[in-house]
């Protein structure tokens, strides 16, 4: 099995796009930047696909909107990312 992902990573790789995302273009990037097989663990769960991490990462408020226009989709911010 490959080695899991720290959903920081996804979060931090967010943050460094300096762009907004949807659902569908944050798994393309995650995708792209770490593959598809990739596996992810946060915290307080482990072994999700990039699907389950988006799901977790949205349901634990860790997004905030991109901008006043909807179309901006969303991002994070450093405040969202734990330190422990």
């Amino acid at each position: 099995m490959a080695e899991s992902i720290h959903g920081h990573e996804v979060m931090e790789m967010m943050m460094a796009s300096e762009k907004g995302f949807t659902k569908s273009s944050l798994k393309k990037a995650i995708y792209q930047k770490f593959g598809e097989a990739a596996r992810f663990h946060t915290c307080s769960a482990e072994n999700m696909t990039a699907d389950e991490l988006i799901e977790f990462l949205e349901a634990r408020e860790k997004f905030v909107d991109a901008g006043e226009d909807a179309e901006q989709g969303f991002t994070t911010d450093p405040s969202k990312i734990c330190d422990h």
